[in-house]
């Protein structure tokens, strides 16, 4: 696992701003048969302990280890938890009573903005992973008013210090 850049101190904000920081990610190497649930888990565990070794900590991990179409059983099933749909963020929302409204979802693919949309909160697009190509390539994933960011930030770093200005300017 390779750790972002900035994002140590991207996440030590959002905590020290009160802000909860909730992890959704679609795994559908699950279904796949490429890795188990416990490998997310221990995974999503390691993560964990490397940010708090840096003062830095995450509230929640959600993934979907579904696919629609393809994998074994019964991950092989169309459901509410996989991106775009919004289902692990309604999740989220209620496990960690969390206003919808006042969120920010922060990723790299046109399909976590549209997730953003579905469940009511604002996208927030990085250039970082998948997202620089997206915005360099207009072909079957371009943006539309289903999917377009609120933000596009060069990096979470970036998307981070925009979320805290975007909260302070509303008090």
């Amino acid at each position: 696992m390779k750790i972002i850049p900035g994002a140590y101190e991207a996440i030590r904000l959002i905590n020290e701003s009160g802000m909860k920081v909730v992890v959704i990610s679609n795994q559908a190497g699950v279904a796949r048969g490429l890795f188990t649930e416990k490998f997310v888990k221990t995974t999503n565990d390691y993560l964990q302990t490397v940010l708090r070794q840096q003062g830095a900590y995450i509230n929640n991990f959600y993934y979907c280890p579904h696919h629609p179409t393809e994998g074994i059983e019964p991950y092989r099933q169309i459901c509410e938890c996989r991106k775009p749909a919004p289902g692990m963020l309604l999740k989220a929302a209620l496990d960690l009573n969390i206003d919808l409204s006042l969120s920010y979802l922060v990723g790299d693919r046109f399909l976590d903005m549209e997730a953003a949309r579905k469940a009511g909160v604002k996208g927030i697009l990085v250039k970082t992973g998948y997202g620089s190509e997206l915005l360099q390539d207009d072909g079957p994933n371009k943006s539309t008013e289903e999917n377009r960011p609120d933000f596009i930030a060069e990096d979470i770093l970036e998307a981070v210090r925009w979320i805290l200005d975007q909260v302070a300017f509303k008090y």
